[in-house]
């Protein structure tokens, strides 16, 4: 998924935002927790969240900067495979109490398993709608011009 805009604002200033993570995390927290995998000063950010990761690019245009998003998500993963369940015969009787069947008290039945808690996956983020809400946030103000 990709999406470009080109913002009103500095390559300084818009590197500002994109190369520290506490300021990465707060515009793509809905990945996960963010870590930058990598940098090119200036003009490229590779990150990694837990739900997907990405680029962020920045390039001089004439009256802004032209800021390219790409986001990778990960293939869903499959559901384990249920183990075979084991079946445990009861050991036989030896030598002649195995005539005896009326003596014997009847076998108490197997306790069920318990079932194995599974985490339902997390909903689908639409990535398309994110990025779009971070070129917004990246191209808004972030202060109150002449405020005293």
């Amino acid at each position: 998924m990709e999406a470009k805009r080109t913002l009103v604002k500095s390559p300084p200033e818009l590197w500002a935002e994109v190369s520290d993570v506490a300021a990465l995390a707060k515009h793509l927290g809905e990945f996960g927790e963010i870590r930058i995998t990598r940098t090119e000063p200036e003009t490229v950010v590779e990150w990694e969240g837990d739900r997907a990761s990405g680029t962020v690019r920045l390039e001089p245009s004439g009256w802004g900067t032209k800021v390219m998003l790409t986001v990778e998500e990960p293939p869903p993963a499959e559901p384990p495979e249920p183990e075979p369940a084991v079946v445990v015969a009861p050991p036989r009787p030896r030598g002649l109490a195995r005539f005896a069947w009326w003596r014997r008290a009847p076998a108490p039945p197997p306790e069920p398993e318990p079932e194995p808690v599974v985490e339902p996956p997390p909903p689908a983020l639409d990535a398309a709608a994110v990025l779009d809400g971070v070129l917004d946030s990246l191209g808004s103000a972030h202060h109150r011009p002449f405020s005293r």
